[in-house]
Order: structure tokens, then C-alpha cells, then sequence
């Protein structure tokens, strides 16, 4: 038997969203935490664009493979299990404010940064964030 909150560690407790939609504020930290770096970075560099939108369609597809939607919600629980699965494996999310990665080794990111800044894309695409 599997409980499917266990793997959702929030990336913020609930006391530092106090807003009416949790699955969009937590997108908008994860935008502010890397998206926002990391996707000026892919602006400026196609080859990391291509990349950032192969991450992007395998969020999308593994959203599609789970009958998830791709909304805020479905998104937010997509990102907090790759949040909870790199705090397994000894590795950090990047503080707001705090360079995850030097614009120039965007391209040699870790796989679970990348994900995250896939996930980043589509909620600036399908316009998520609040």
C-alpha cells in the first residue's frame, strides 16, 4: 500500500503560503527559487532551450501517463516529488535569491534541476502563476 503524500515534501511549509491556491504559490517560489534564472538563461542559449523543452515534455508526459492534469495542481505535486526524491538523494533546492547554477553551466545542471526548470516552463506557458 502507497500513500502518494509521502513523496510531496512541501518545498515551503503551508505557514509561508497563506494564499487561496497553495499549488500556484508553490510554483511561483520555484519560479523565484530557479525558474526565473534558469529560463533567462535559456532565452540566451538554444541549446539549453532544446533541453529545457525536452524537460518540459517529459513533465508533461509523465502528468499525462499519472491521469494528472497539467494545471497548478497537477504540477506542484510533480515538482515537490522531484523536490522530496533530490532531498533523498543528499541534494538541495536552491534558496530564492540563491544562484543555483552560473548562467554559462546551465548545461551541465544536475537532471533534477533541469526537471524543476521544465517544470517552470510550463507553468509560464500554460499560465499557472499567480
Amino acid at each position: 500500500m502507497t500513500n502518494e503524500f509521502l513523496a510531496f515534501a512541501p518545498i515551503s511549509t503551508a505557514a509561508d503560503m497563506p494564499v487561496a491556491d497553495p499549488a500556484a504559490a508553490l510554483l511561483d517560489e520555484m519560479m523565484a527559487r530557479l525558474g526565473v534564472d534558469g529560463l533567462s538563461a535559456a532565452i540566451a542559449d538554444p541549446g539549453l532551450l532544446a533541453l529545457v523543452d525536452q524537460h518540459a515534455a517529459a513533465v508533461r508526459d509523465a502528468l499525462l501517463d499519472a491521469d494528472r492534469d497539467a494545471d497548478a495542481a497537477g504540477l506542484a505535486a510533480y515538482a515537490t516529488s522531484i523536490v522530496a526524491a533530490a532531498r533523498r538523494g543528499g541534494r538541495a533546492v536552491p534558496a530564492i535569491g540563491e544562484a543555483p547554477v552560473r548562467p554559462a553551466d546551465w548545461m551541465a545542471a544536475e537532471w533534477y534541476l533541469l526537471r524543476l526548470l521544465g517544470v517552470c516552463a510550463l507553468a509560464e506557458a500554460l499560465d499557472v502563476l499567480p
